[in-house]
């Protein structure tokens, strides 16, 4: 028996001994914790970011674009409930594409997810830390951010959060349901003081003036809800992260599914109410800004009726939602890096998990560090050498965030055709109600959304940010990562055709590691008869 064999280009080499007990997780949650945890992970982009879509189409086209958002959502969600119920390990998109298109494939979403919650935890930071700090500058009078110490507030917030995610995932799926819940009661609040406070006029939706030609509902013309896309996504990226908990589920193959469902109806209800309401009190117009000015919209709103003080204390609670975000992405870019890691797709020190608390921490601390290092290149580096460039930095920021998002979930929708057709035989205890032509659609849509992206020229520096990180990515993956990968229960999952990989029932490594590994395996990565 040989220790290592060569599959489709790549090199797989036996693990250690003690290799994957140095990289467990823990068991901790059930249908709850995993909803709680999706929520977090999303909540905030009805609290910042989705209002800069106003000035790409107007309220009208934001709408539209939502509500196409929400069908690809509901069939995406759908699809993926159906893979990560028949893989239900760590891997979630990377594991997924793995299976269909072999370990470039698998690389390849893997490091778009990676870039997607890495990036997305700095937008939150950069959020939460404009919420903290005009909540300070009201109720304190002093003001970080205005006196070029921003960084501060983000230091503190990496901090804080990567500290509470390595405290075990008990704790972190037990403080993202609290402070979900508690985010989705600050919104319903905001909706009855809107209200009780006769501060909604529903004329002001409609009150962006139309270019030549065109109307109030689509004051910038139809090819605008094409640029409103990627901001529609804001209200819901991130729920795809789900299957990222499977290994800390109890149930995972009922569990995820489920909660994925409920997670975007949640979303969806909480969304539109936002999408409805806020602009219906301060007005569409007052929402519409150029990326990096008005990053608290709904703190907007409540200033609209409010005294500023009572504003700002009520702020507090909508930070929450905000805090909630920065809980529940960072688990996902922690098992997005951890999983990716186990395999061997990234330097295998970033799967490490603790002894008494068993989570990836070497993941959290070096995510968290290379997010810093983005928010400082784009909010201050880029505007020190171009100062025209200072009102885009959230934008650059939120829409490598989205590229990278759009990028899995069209490798995943594939991946889900793909799976169909390669995996027939494959354990499928959860089956999407909407099937292959629900992944078509989903796919299609998340197509459109990165032609809008693309189609932005507002954000063609996005794009070129993402692009390089990708490529250097793959370069470095091409060189040295494809040969020293490790046979993970995804990959073992891939390599069985479907018939393993379900580390519950399988265990890790042992002796269908061995068994793959001296087999003699043809050029798809299957053995040969």
């Amino acid at each position: 028996m040989t220790d290592s064999s060569s599959v489709s280009g790549v090199t797989y080499t036996q693990a250690s001994a003690g290799y994957f007990e140095k990289r467990s997780l823990k068991r901790t949650a059930g249908f709850w914790g995993i909803w709680g945890m999706g929520i977090a992970a999303v909540i905030s982009g009805d609290f910042s970011g989705w209002n800069v879509g106003l000035s790409t189409t107007g309220w009208g086209g934001l709408l539209i674009a939502t509500i196409i958002i929400i069908i690809m959502y509901f069939t995406m969600i759908f699809s993926i409930g159906e893979m990560s119920a028949a893989m239900p390990h760590t891997g979630g998109a990377y594991s997924f594409s793995r299976a269909a298109m072999g370990p470039w494939g698998g690389f390849v979403t893997g490091i778009a997810e990676t870039i997607e919650y890495v990036v997305t935890t700095a937008v939150v930071v950069l959020f939460s830390a404009s919420y903290l700090n005009s909540i300070v500058s009201e109720l304190l009078g002093f003001d970080l951010a205005g006196d070029g110490f921003a960084w501060v507030w983000w230091i503190v917030l990496y901090a804080v959060f990567i500290g509470l995610n390595s405290l075990g995932a008990a704790v972190g799926f037990r403080f993202a349901l609290i402070v979900a819940i508690i985010s989705m009661g600050v919104i319903l609040l905001f909706a009855v003081l809107a209200f009780a406070n006769n501060a909604v006029d529903f004329s002001r939706l409609l009150d962006i003036a139309p270019a030549d030609g065109n109307s109030t509902f689509l004051p910038f013309g139809a090819v605008g809800i094409l640029f409103s896309l990627p901001f529609a996504i804001w209200f819901f990226l991130g729920i795809e992260e789900l299957p990222l908990a499977a290994e800390e589920a109890h149930n995972p193959t009922k569990d995820i599914p489920k909660a994925g469902v409920w997670g975007i109806i949640s979303l969806a209800f909480f969304g539109l109410l936002i999408l409805f309401l806020n602009p219906a009190v301060t007005g569409s117009q007052a929402l519409t800004v150029s990326p990096g000015d008005g990053d608290e919209p709904l703190l907007a709103g409540f200033r609209a009726f409010l005294p500023d003080n009572v504003a700002a204390l009520l702020a507090l609670f909508a930070l929450i939602g905000l805090l909630a975000s920065l809980q529940g992405i960072m688990f996902a870019y922690g098992r997005n890096m951890y999983s990716l890691s186990r395999a061997g797709y990234y330097p295998k020190f970033l799967s490490l998990t603790g002894k008494k608390h068993q989570t990836p921490w070497v993941s959290l601390l070096v995510g968290g560090v290379i997010g810093f290092v983005i928010l400082i290149v784009v909010a201050k580096i880029i505007p020190e050498v171009n100062p025209d460039a200072a009102g885009a930095a959230t934008g650059v920021i939120l829409f490598i965030a989205v590229f990278g998002a759009v990028i899995s979930y069209v490798m995943q929708m594939v991946s889900f055709v793909v799976l169909r057709r390669k995996f027939p035989n494959a354990k499928r205890p959860y089956t999407s109600p909407t099937g292959v032509a629900g992944a078509v659609v989903a796919g299609l849509i998340a197509v459109a959304a990165l032609i809008g992206i693309l189609a932005n020229a507002t954000f063609q520096l996005a794009v070129i940010t993402f692009i390089v990180i990708f490529v250097i990515g793959l370069i470095i993956f091409a060189l040295v990562g494809r040969h020293r990968l490790v046979l993970s229960p995804e990959e073992e999952y891939a390599l069985s055709g479907g018939l393993h990989g379900d580390p519950e029932i399988d265990g890790y490594g042992g002796a269908i590691e061995a068994e793959i590994i001296a087999e003699d395996l043809d050029s798809s990565g299957h053995p040969r008869a």
